[in-house]
């Protein structure tokens, strides 16, 4: 695992980017559950349904999710589900 400082960029409006340290997976991908999640902007489930199929493809477990909207933040709901269900997440624009 390589130790060294990265550079986190927020698609927000944030005025400069943070640095931190990177941290060490918590699990495998092999025994995780990967979340995707659709913001529901033109074509961002195509693009995440290709990435369900190469995903499932190497034997992984994937969870689809999708926002209502593109125009406001993930209902509670879905935020909760996502954090009961997923141990690695894909939040997926296709602009």
């Amino acid at each position: 695992m390589n130790d060294a400082l990265y550079q986190m960029l927020d698609p927000t409006a944030e005025t400069a980017p943070e640095r931190r340290m990177r941290r060490a997976p918590t699990v495998r991908l092999e025994d995780a559950v990967i979340g995707l999640l659709s913001i529901s902007k033109e074509r961002s489930n195509e693009f995440l349904g290709s990435i369900e199929r190469l995903l499932v493809a190497r034997g992984l477990k994937v969870a689809r999710f999708m926002k209502p909207t593109h125009t406001k933040p993930a209902p509670e709901s879905i935020v909760q589900e996502i954090v009961e269900r997923c141990d690695v997440f894909v939040v997926g624009l296709a602009d």
